[in-house]
């Protein structure tokens, strides 16, 4: 973007200011004639020099006022009908005029005829004026949807857990497979949109670098919103399978049904794990207050409800028990030796000095 960006400031000075007269002036009058032959040497080197400018942090503040004063300047007019455009007749313009003063300076080409260029000197023309009208009319359309779609899919999936009880569980993993599959399709298009946007807007191949690198940083929100999408789902698909009657499902509840039962323990983990999301912050939501709490409290809410189930499946898991039970375990790992039955199994299954067990010892 910078390269194709210095190539068009030196383009346009070039067509605003008079190069070979201006070395005409300066240079000696038996090299005079030389002018013209100079001037178009010295434009590779323009652009080398344009370059350099662009790479600094000056240029890189200048270059986000210019498109930050365009963005607002076509929000107002969307939103409010302003006459905000009236100086640049109705069109939505990205002005790099303190970028093309910047390079003049440093070329030192141009600089004594700077008040006299034109006032769309290094303007490029983002929309035009008759587009504004189209443009008002579907922001008018398209504005509400957002809030309007989500509110009606959360409204839907909370009918559905209300009217099918036995059904829930089904109905999380759905929507979350749902989640994955917008998320996907979301990626899908964005990738498909750049590739004919910029097959579409751009002529000359050596542009189509920095036409898609413009469309990757433009649309990088909604490639975090999709991949959060994605996230969302996945794990409420992996939820939704842990509390189902699969044997996998069923040992991991059973292992930590003795730990996770337990209040203390369960909301000790979950306030690690929220501390850790937080920090990590893969998603937008989790960046902004408002939602990250609303994330917080979805997670407690999950986290209380396996609980419960945790404590249904397994009323009588004991902690101590547990803990015991790891303790030999990773003694036995740390000595080799395979673990023996418990007490309690070995008792059952050893047969009395005296014979088989009766009847009643096997019952």
């Amino acid at each position: 973007i910078r390269d194709q960006l210095a190539i068009y400031l030196v383009d346009q000075m070039y067509a605003n200011v008079d190069v070979p007269g201006e070395l005409g002036e300066v240079l000696p009058e038996r090299l005079q004639p030389l002018a013209t032959p100079i001037a178009g040497g010295l434009r590779q080197l323009t652009e080398q020099a344009a370059r350099e400018v662009l790479s600094r942090p000056r240029a890189h503040a200048l270059w986000a006022d210019a498109n930050r004063e365009a963005q607002l300047a076509l929000l107002t007019t969307l939103e409010s009908d302003s006459q905000v455009l009236s100086d640049t007749g109705g069109d939505v313009v990205l002005d790099l005029r303190a970028l093309f003063d910047q390079m003049q300076e440093r070329v030192g080409i141009g600089g004594r005829v700077a008040d006299r260029l034109p006032t769309d000197a290094a303007q490029i023309t983002i929309m035009r004026a008759d587009q504004l009208e189209s443009a008002q009319n579907g922001l008018k359309l398209i504005r509400g949807l957002p809030v309007m779609l989500v509110g009606l899919s959360l409204a839907l999936f909370g009918l559905a857990l209300a009217i099918a009880p036995g059904w829930r569980r089904n109905a999380l993993r759905a929507y979350g497979i749902g989640f994955v599959v917008a998320g996907t399709a979301a990626l899908l298009t964005e990738d498909q949109a750049g590739q004919a946007l910029v097959n579409t807007l751009v002529q000359n191949e050596a542009n189509e670098p920095a036409a898609a690198n413009a469309w990757t940083i433009s649309t990088a929100l909604l490639v975090e919103a999709a991949w959060a999408g994605i996230f969302y789902g996945l794990f409420m698909v992996i939820a939704a399978s842990l509390a189902g009657p699969s044997q996998p499902a069923v040992a991991i509840r059973s292992a930590i049904a003795p730990y996770a039962s337990r209040a203390a323990v369960a909301y000790a983990t979950l306030a690690v794990f929220v501390v850790l999301l937080l920090w990590w912050a893969p998603t937008p939501a989790t960046r902004e207050p408002a939602l990250a709490l609303i994330l917080i409290v979805l997670l407690t809410a999950g986290t209380e409800a396996l609980r419960r189930q945790l404590v249904r499946e397994h009323p009588d898991a004991d902690l101590g028990v547990a803990i015991e039970r790891a303790r030999e375990r990773a003694a036995n790992a740390a000595s080799g030796s395979r673990p023996g039955p418990s007490p309690v199994v070995a008792e059952a299954t050893s047969s009395p000095p005296g014979g088989p067990p009766n009847g009643d010892q096997l019952e």
